[in-house]
């Protein structure tokens, strides 16, 4: 006996169709086919059977409807629908029914895309549409079943335009025109539909048609909706006017690349995330305990969008409560998966992060999406969509996924968009408030269609942002954490009391006393509770002094006092044990304050959580930051001048280049570090490749500077091993690795170093050589013969290449001038074969460190010496880091530091102005 459901409602025996007696008949058994093996109450049934009141006698005619069905269908013996409880049960077999038969097909086509298998993922999707004769229960959709066969109606659509988008990938652009064409007059105002048939026309060389069909889509949407297509529906539009076809995607790596690169990112996480947990003292026996609930702000969606139900079928409001222990379990009950956590400051919203991502991990059902946890700081949703901030940061936090010999091309990407990542976003607060409605539309923009989500947010930022724009995650369950209990509270600041101690007991009698007071308002954030007791650790402190009203008249004056009390607790003296790796440092909390003080105020004036090292020079003046960085390599380059010439080629020399680096890094932006690490297997094809570019570049100078042939030769084979030699410092060979403020800065240095190198090595070798062998053939010279054009313009070509090296837009422009005046001197007394070799050294030796100073790590090195003599940070920076990290008072998010709480970061800003002296470090 086989069902169909997804057209006109037909009944297949093995002898043929099977007609059923009328439209009621046909409706009981509809509304018992929507949902198979699930009991149909009675009432369910009676609403979808009529469409106005039903008779008095509903529940008599259903029942002889049932009766009716099955002597109709042979069911003499109850086994086909079943009584059960209030309602009937149709028990029927997957083969049986067309519905379910679609899922299987679905489900199975979503799989084979996902290994790469994009033709047989199109062959089974394709089966699956074929079991559609029609619009869903044609001639029976009404009442009830008018939305559940609109449900149907919209799946058949999603599942049409997902085939279509894997044709596209595949290059069948002509092969869906007609179908998407037919789809998008049904449907006039839905947009994806209309984007992939401007796509496929585009792409079939029919761009006028593709313009109409953008320009019939607006008119449509401005005359219905009063509203313009969306944002990546009009790139498109403006990508197609300029001519830009877009590039066909790339043949999917193999199945096994990303199985492999999913397996090996949830085993970092977990590593990553469980040595943070621990750092941070979360999986301690005991910690404060944290309860939350639905939220009663209203920024949710109803229960019904949550649930995917019918709305009526629940309670509008959404009710959900638990606590740590149960987060887990919770949020896999929701249907969507998506959940926004709201809290107030201090709330715990970042411990239920790590937690929830920490027991995805622990209990991971097989094909269940990797949780990824991410803070949403620098996310600008007006310029970058999110699966491009989620491909981009996957690939910073976790460097070995862009391992293409690995992993294949774009892993990152292709995690993302294939659905094998949970994203974890801390932090929506974070972002620039004037982006928070943004964010909040992009977000449910991205995950509409039932991707998993986790959004950690302030619930009156959230709450704002949702009321000034109307946006929300309209799948979303919303939760808000609630405050600390007294009486859990009380226990956790007791914990590590001694037997007859008695110092915390004025502070529970007042928070038992007065639990609406100021005491009790201070303390209902874990982030407090926590504090308390560190400040209050030391048996000498008296905990009571909280209940001073007149000293603490309000909560803000308890919390001030918390968070001034934490860094002097935190960094009291105490002695180490010997030998012991990783032991903290002895600093003087009066330093330490000033130091962080210091740099917590650099952010807030960045507006970032985010300590990166490489953006340290972001707290000196550029001008300060042009002169350590562009002054020492321009001194070399007058001590070479002089060498080579004369006091003037000296001044010259060392001018020209002095002035192009202050200009380069006083306005240019360096790159960010690169993530890096030595292999030296799988890399004879690049090598060979770079080695051919670095010799045609020798080779070129060398002819410019008319050089004897054998020297040329010499010049290419060193330029050629100096540029392919790179080829060694690649993507870490596994996503399995972390990335972390000091592995970060020590992958950095090491490319630096060897970059340095190359070029000290082969300008210096290049210089010493063209000083002593360039031929007397003079081309284009002026200034009484002082001066060579045609040599002034291949050392501006070949300075301003190099500039574009150390930063690309200035770069270019000041180094490649700088290069035409030094190029272009004329040296009339050529120097001994000393004199040249000491000449090319220094030469060497300045461009090095020009390359040097350009990179991250060369920059960071510089600006650390220049504010520790300032006093503003330590000497030993790094290591301070890593330390305030063990104390606590940093957390570590990949690879930057950030402080343990945002209260903890505006405090410190506003703390009085440190002495401008410098302290013994």
């Amino acid at each position: 006996m086989d069902f169909c459901v997804l057209g006109t409602l037909e009944i297949w025996t093995a002898r043929g169709r099977l007609a059923l007696p009328g439209t009621r008949h046909q409706r009981v058994l509809a509304a018992l086919l929507l949902t198979p093996g699930a009991v149909v109450p009675m009432a369910r049934l009676i609403e979808s059977t009529w469409e106005d009141e039903p008779p008095a006698t509903a529940v008599k005619q259903v029942q002889n409807c049932v009766s009716a069905l099955r002597d109709r269908l042979g069911d003499a013996g109850q086994r086909l629908i079943v009584t059960d409880g209030p309602g009937y049960r149709l028990v029927v077999a997957d083969e049986q029914l067309d519905l379910l038969r679609f899922a299987r097909h679905v489900a199975e086509a979503r799989r084979q895309a996902a290994e790469g298998a994009l033709r047989e993922a199109v062959r089974e999707i394709r089966m699956a549409l074929k079991l559609w004769r029609g619009p869903a229960l044609d001639g029976l959709a009404a009442g009830v079943l008018a939305g559940r066969a609109a449900r149907l109606d919209e799946q058949r659509l999603d599942a049409f335009e997902l085939c279509v988008d894997w044709q596209l990938a595949l290059g069948q652009h002509r092969e869906v025109v007609d179908e998407l064409a037919d789809v998008v007059a049904e449907n006039p105002l839905r947009e994806r539909p209309h984007a992939q048939l401007m796509r496929a026309l585009d792409r079939a060389g029919r761009q006028a048609e593709a313009l109409k069909v953008f320009q019939r889509l607006r008119a449509g949407l401005a005359e219905e909706l009063g509203i313009d297509p969306s944002a990546d529906v009009r790139e498109l539009h403006e990508r197609i006017l300029r001519g830009e076809n877009p590039p066909q995607r790339a043949k999917p790596a193999p199945a096994g690349d990303l199985d492999r690169a999913a397996e090996e990112l949830a085993a970092a996480i977990a590593r990553q995330w469980t040595a943070e947990a621990e750092m941070r003292s979360l999986q301690r026996p005991k910690p404060v305990p944290l309860r939350w609930s639905s939220t009663e702000r209203e920024v949710a969606a109803a229960a019904s969008a949550v649930l995917g139900e019918r709305p009526g079928d629940s309670a509008e409001r959404l009710v959900l409560s638990g606590d740590l222990t149960d987060v887990v379990a919770k949020f896999r009950r929701i249907p969507s998966r998506q959940l926004v956590v709201l809290g107030e400051p201090g709330a715990g919203k970042s411990v239920l992060a790590i937690l929830l991502t920490l027991g995805l991990l622990a209990d991971q059902p097989p094909g269940e999406p990797v949780p990824v946890l991410l803070t949403l700081a620098s996310w600008n949703p007006r310029h970058e969509h999110l699966d491009a901030w989620l491909a981009r940061r996957l690939v910073e936090e976790y460097p070995g996924l862009a391992n293409t010999a690995v992993y294949g091309r774009d892993a990152g990407l292709r995690l993302v968009l294939e659905g094998r990542v949970i994203p974890v976003l801390d932090g929506l607060d974070e972002t620039p408030p004037g982006l928070h409605t943004a964010a909040i539309d992009a977000l449910d923009q991205a995950v509409g269609a039932g991707r998993p989500l986790v959004v950690t947010c302030r619930g009156a930022e959230y709450e704002l942002a949702v009321r000034a724009a109307g946006s929300f995650l309209t799948r979303a369950a919303v939760v808000e954490i609630e405050p600390v209990e007294i009486e859990d509270a009380v226990e956790f600041l007791t914990a590590r009391r001694r037997l007859g101690e008695t110092r915390w007991h004025p502070l529970v009698e007042r928070l038992r006393q007065e639990p609406a007071g100021v005491l009790a308002q201070a303390l209902r954030t874990p982030l407090m509770v926590d504090l308390a007791r560190s400040a209050y650790a030391n048996p000498a402190t008296n905990p009571g002094e909280l209940c001073d009203a007149e000293r603490f008249p309000d909560r803000a004056a308890v919390e001030r006092h918390l968070l001034d009390a934490y860094l002097p607790s935190v960094y009291a003296r105490r002695p180490s044990p010997p030998a012991r790796l990783g032991r903290t440092c002895d600093y003087a909390p009066e330093h330490v304050e000033r130091w962080l003080s210091f740099l917590a105020r650099r952010l807030e004036r960045e507006h970032t959580r985010d300590l990166a090292w490489w953006r340290l020079d972001r707290a000196v003046p550029r001008f300060v930051v042009g002169l350590y960085l562009g002054l020492p390599p321009a001194l070399l380059f007058a001590l070479t001048g002089l060498l080579a010439a004369d006091p003037v080629t000296a001044a010259i020399y060392g001018a020209s280049f002095g002035a192009a680096g202050v200009v380069t890094h006083s306005i240019g932006r360096r790159p960010g570090p690169q993530r890096v690490e030595a292999t030296f297997t799988g890399n004879a094809g690049r090598f060979t490749r770079r080695f051919a570019v670095g010799a045609a570049a020798g080779a070129c100078l060398g002819f410019g500077w008319s050089l004897p042939a054998g020297v040329i030769g010499l010049v290419a084979a060193v330029f050629g091993l100096a540029v392919g030699v790179h080829v060694w410092l690649g993507a870490p060979l596994d996503a399995n690795r972390v990335s972390s403020p000091g592995a970060v800065l020590r992958q950095d240095r090491a490319a630096a170093l060897a970059f340095t190198l190359a070029f000290t090595v082969s300008l210096g070798l290049f210089y010493g050589l063209a000083l002593r062998l360039t031929q007397d053939e003079p081309t284009v010279q002026v200034l009484d013969g002082r001066f060579d054009v045609v040599l002034s313009l291949a050392g501006g070509i070949a300075a301003g290449l190099l500039g574009r090296y150390f930063a690309p837009k200035p770069g270019i422009v000041t180094y490649g001038v700088a290069g035409a005046l030094i190029g272009g001197q004329v040296i009339v007394d050529v120097p001994g074969v000393a004199h040249a070799v000491a000449a090319g050294g220094l030469c060497g030796l300045a461009v090095g460190l020009s390359v040097c100073l350009s990179r991250a790590w060369g920059a960071f090195a510089c600006t650390r010496l220049w504010l520790a003599a300032r006093g503003h940070i330590p000497l030993r920076f790094m290591a301070f880091l890593d330390d305030a990290h063990r104390r606590g008072v940093l957390r570590q998010v990949g690879a930057v530091y950030q402080f343990r709480h945002a209260r903890l970061q505006e405090q410190l800003a506003d703390q009085a102005i440190w002495r401008p002296h410098a302290d013994p470090v």
